[in-house]
């Protein structure tokens, strides 16, 4: 039997993320209804909306698999099929040795990224595959850096919609060739999707968040990050007075 080509959106945030608006629901209701075969939620630091969510993904006709975006301590890395967190604050060789124990893959979102919590290309090591296209970019020129970095250092590539909200999911997304006996997504296993990325079978498509939300984006962040360092000043202020 001939491999089967998935479209897999890998990179997507549900409301379990503090930036974040869409229900469970809303985002496997959405994948459907952009034709994508699965979708893997991967909330900041946060695990169990997406462990909902692939125990559902076969009632919408999806694959489903769980994954978490985590904080190393070098920056944000995609744990795609794991069903524990790994640890957070860990150098990035434990996390990627962590996902792996789980037979999961070690993905570098938005890589050289900074203002977005991107891993340097000094601290890039062994890891199962790099974003090459992520639709939350503001222009395309940090995009076209991680292909050519991924290009010349042989790691497989992927793209994600890094979605916040529902309207944005599968706007990029990753076609993955998977070996195996299946015919229909929701009868594909987890497993297979994750080897086909790690084997680099993978072909990307999708277009970039229009500018317009980036800002928006860009702007709610700057907002609440104002606010926790005034909450935590106040907080601190409270605590000498008491």
């Amino acid at each position: 039997m001939p491999p089967l080509s998935l479209r897999i959106d890998p990179h997507v945030h549900s409301a379990a993320s503090f930036d974040a608006t869409a229900s469970i629901d809303a985002i496997l209701r959405r994948a459907r209804a952009v034709g994508l075969d699965g979708v893997v939620v991967t909330d900041h630091d946060e695990l169990d909306a997406s462990l909902e969510a692939a125990e559902r993904a076969a009632e919408f006709g999806l694959v489903g698999i769980p994954g978490v975006e985590v904080s190393t301590a070098v920056g944000h890395l995609l744990a795609l099929g794991v069903e524990r967190r790994p640890e957070l604050g860990l150098p990035l060789a434990e996390t990627v040795r962590q996902i792996r124990t789980q037979g999961g893959v070690a993905v570098v979102p938005h890589p050289f990224q900074r203002s977005r919590h991107g891993i340097r290309k000094s601290d890039l090591g062994d890891v199962d595959g790099i974003e090459v296209y992520n639709g939350l970019a503001m222009t395309g020129y940090r995009n076209r850096c991680a292909r050519l970095f991924a290009a010349q250092c042989g790691y497989p590539m992927i793209g994600g919609s890094d979605a916040h909200t529902p309207d944005l999911i599968g706007r990029t997304h990753t076609q993955v060739l998977v070996d195996t006996p299946a015919d229909r997504p929701a009868d594909v296993s987890p497993s297979a999707v994750l080897d086909g990325i790690k084997a680099g079978a993978t072909r990307i498509e999708g277009r970039r968040t229009p500018l317009s939300r980036y800002v928006r984006k860009h702007a709610w962040h700057a907002e609440y990050r104002t606010s926790m360092v005034l909450r935590a000043g106040v907080g601190a202020l409270v605590a000498r007075l008491v």
